[in-house]
């Protein structure tokens, strides 16, 4: 399978690295099965373009199905790591992250795909690419010359897996709650030192180190990035996934089927399905057949539902 290494360079200068792959030569150029011509893949947090295995497989099953894949970095890859700038190198990486520059990482990796003559795209995001995802679409309503209807005019559809509640209230109230604000008081008081990039090792809502700044921001009170605050302004058909396992295991997780389905229809109508995969963990390990079939599914049903309107 022929493998095109891609850039670009986001409208604030960071430069960030991709894979595209063709859809298999023997649906290329036919009438779209799954509605799409192609699908744009973000990982999630401290990931990359290259190493899930997760999306790996997704990729090669969609690409079986007539759509070209475009697996991409954020500016959040990895844990730590360098970015290339217009005017020099930075830090960047999951560490040192802030998400709203989310905007500018998808909207070049968007702009790529329509240059290359993709007209109707899947954003899929996993985890915190997941929450991406969901946000940079949200904020795309904003009148924005390059929106319709509220998002990017090439998106279609939208998948998200796995896309963690980060909500300061939930966690303040959740039986971890004296760990949480520990955290969120450390970060506090080191972005009230004026040390807002000191790194801070956590362990809630999951294991890595991040900048105070980084924390609060994606978890603080302002609560920017809470998925449940976003979704029902997401003007395409949406799917999301979560995994049994990581519903029972993970307070990040714990409700979030329920608080998905309780939520308003989207304000034009745009449909939103909800999976949870029985047995499957935050990666779906084990379960990515069945994780693979359902987004095919829910992809078919979509562009017949199109075709019919």
């Amino acid at each position: 399978m022929f493998v095109e290494l891609v850039q670009v360079t986001t409208d604030d200068g960071v430069r960030l690295d991709g894979m595209l792959q063709a859809a298999d030569e023997e649906v290329a150029g036919s009438a779209l099965p799954l509605g799409i011509d192609a699908v744009v893949m973000v990982h999630g947090t401290g990931g990359n373009f290259y190493a899930s295995t997760m999306m790996e497989l997704l990729a090669e099953c969609l690409r079986k199905l007539g759509a070209a894949t475009l697996r991409v970095n954020t500016r959040g890859h990895d844990g730590i790591s360098t970015a290339v700038t217009r005017t020099g190198g930075i830090r960047q990486g999951a560490a040192y992250e802030v998400v709203d520059d989310c905007r500018h990482d998808l909207a070049a990796w968007l702009d790529l795909a329509q240059a290359r003559g993709y007209r109707s795209v899947a954003l899929l995001g996993h985890s915190l690419g997941a929450v991406k995802s969901i946000y940079a679409l949200a904020q795309a309503g904003s009148g924005s010359d390059d929106t319709a209807s509220g998002r990017p005019r090439s998106v279609t559809r939208l998948i998200v897996l796995s896309p963690p509640r980060l909500s300061y209230s939930y966690f303040a109230a959740s039986p971890r709650a004296e760990e949480f604000l520990a955290m969120c008081r450390q970060a506090e008081e080191l972005v009230a030192a004026g040390r807002d990039e000191s790194l801070v090792e956590i362990s809630f809502p999951l294991p890595y180190a991040v900048t105070a700044r980084g924390y609060l921001d994606k978890y603080g009170p302002a609560e920017r990035y809470n998925v449940l605050k976003h979704l029902p302004t997401i003007s395409c058909p949406t799917l999301v996934t979560f995994g049994s396992i990581e519903v029972q295991t993970n307070v990040a997780f714990r409700g979030m089927p329920e608080a998905v389905e309780a939520l308003p229809a989207a304000a034009d109508g745009a449909s939103r399905s909800l999976a949870l995969i029985a047995g499957a963990d935050h990666f779906y390990s084990g379960t990515r057949a069945e994780l693979a079939a359902r987004v095919e599914s829910w992809l078919r049903k979509q562009s017949q539902t199109t075709r019919s309107e």
